[in-house]
């Protein structure tokens, strides 16, 4: 059978002989019709919601189709709702380890980098919702996630780009995976070092760092048993409550007796930069929430406006994140730890309470983490089993969080691992794919622009990406060596 969509808006007479009756039977046949999701008839294997079919041409009578309109959900998040879930979102446990990266630039280099780099990210969001809007519309379906708009682009362009539709899907759902999962490492080696700085000072003992994330797992593993979200979101609450007072403590141990400014270098050494890079890049990259935050919008056109939703909230996120990274630096120096956290006082009750606060919500920001890279792998899986599913997700639940203390285990280097995750991923996910994504998108309609200047601008973002991803895997994989 032939999967095409007519789009006559004529009903088609199919005439049949009838063996019972004699003579000729007559039906009348609705060749289009729309569906409760997406107006096209027609699915695809393997979960995807990117329709195959020829993109409908325009109908001057009937109009643009309009996603925003065929969007339908049960609750829609207003434009203050979208802010906040994007500054929870974006504000992660990165934000603590901004002052290392300044350590790897320098205060005014570090200031300048992180400034472009938040720019830059945000400008490759933009390009990125831009792009899914007019995929939406030239599919005609309500919404895209992330790696259905990296789909629908391929399918949408050159022909010779058809063939790698489902590779450029399923790659962005593997570094997604590989990203959070890999958050999930950090999160792990965050914790233990916070607890053991605390449990050492008053056992007078110094168990090695090692033993404490072996003792996670039992909990690890009861936590995100948890299959639905719904009761994961006590657990969100308690963790920025946490988060936020020990952020605020924090700042008051910063800004107390800070050096001379004169005394930190405005520039480091050329041969750190990779790890700024894929620190910097860790901390600011939140564009795996982006797209979910912009399908749930009541008003999905304020997310890229002027001001926007989205320049609002990264606004607010960049000065923050360079805030942290300038005076923590400015403060601790050379001294200064993969988390800010440690480098508060060791003897003080109050910083032993920050230390042992915010391991708790990172602790309790785990499932949250956890929840969507094994939605995507159960998603895929899950077809292969029968009646053994649930002991099957189960079981994998179980194995991927033990595979993620194994691999802190094996990687105690909070920096270095933080730095590799960013390099490896967020250069892919943040930089690459959105460059890629648009220019394929507008290749034809509206084209490269006078000079080419949508091919340029976007071969400076691959580049950008890719001497990021090269340069901060390599450095990152030595520090981890080295120690």
């Amino acid at each position: 059978m032939e999967m095409n969509v007519l789009y006559s808006e004529r009903p088609q007479l199919i005439s049949q002989f009838d063996q019972k009756k004699g003579g000729v039977k007559t039906d009348v046949i609705m060749t289009n019709y729309k569906s409760e999701k997406n107006d096209v008839p027609v699915t695809l294997a393997n979960g995807s919601t990117v329709p195959l079919v020829e993109f409908r041409p325009k109908d001057e009578e009937s109009g643009d189709y309009d996603p925003f309109a065929h969007r339908k959900l049960d609750h829609p998040t207003s434009d203050m709702d979208t802010l906040i879930h994007l500054l929870k979102g974006s504000l992660g446990s990165g934000i603590l380890a901004m002052p290392l990266a300044f350590a790897n630039a320098g205060l005014g280099f570090g200031l300048f980098c992180t400034f472009m780099i938040g720019l830059i990210c945000t400008y490759c969001v933009h390009i990125l919702v831009k792009s899914a809007h007019a995929l939406c519309k030239k599919t005609r379906v309500p919404s895209l996630g992330f790696a259905e708009v990296a789909e629908a682009a391929f399918l949408s362009g050159p022909t010779f780009l058809h063939k790698w539709s489902r590779f450029a899907k399923a790659m962005i759902n593997l570094f997604l995976v590989i990203d959070l999962l890999g958050c999930c490492c950090v999160y792990i080696v965050f914790v233990s070092k916070n607890t053991k700085q605390v449990v050492d000072y008053y056992t007078e003992s110094d168990l090695d760092l090692r033993y404490y994330m072996a003792a996670l797992l039992p909990l690890l593993i009861l936590m995100n048993l948890i299959r639905n979200l719904k009761y994961l979101a006590p657990f969100s609450m308690m963790a920025n409550v946490l988060i936020g007072t020990g952020m605020g403590i924090t700042f008051y141990y910063i800004f107390s007796d800070l050096p001379e400014v004169t005394t930190r270098p405005n520039f480091v050494d050329v041969h750190k930069l990779p790890m700024f890079f894929g620190t910097a890049i860790f901390a600011l990259e939140g564009i795996g929430v982006v797209m979910p935050l912009e399908n749930s919008m009541k008003t999905p056109t304020h997310f890229i406006g002027c001001p926007g939703v989205l320049n609002i909230g990264m606004t607010f996120v960049i000065l923050l994140y360079a805030s942290v990274g300038f005076f923590g630096f400015w403060k601790y120096g050379d001294d200064t730890e993969g988390s800010i956290t440690l480098n508060l006082p060791k003897e003080e009750i109050l910083a032993q309470l920050v230390k042992l606060m915010i391991a708790v919500a990172i602790l309790l920001t785990y499932s949250l983490q956890f929840y969507v890279p094994m939605e995507i792998i159960w998603k895929n899986l899950k077809q292969h089993f029968g009646a053994r599913k649930l002991v099957v997700e189960y079981s994998i639940r179980v194995f991927l969080v033990s595979a993620t203390v194994a691999i802190a285990i094996l990687i105690p280097n909070l920096g270095g691992f933080i730095s590799l995750v960013g390099a490896v991923c967020l250069s892919t996910l943040g930089l690459i794919f959105p460059a890629l994504i648009d220019l394929i998108t507008f290749y034809e309609e509206p084209g490269l622009g006078r000079f080419n200047w949508r091919l340029w601008k976007n071969i400076f973002l691959i580049c950008f990406g890719l001497v990021g991803f090269v340069t901060g895997s390599y450095v990152s994989i030595c520090e981890i060596l080295e120690s």
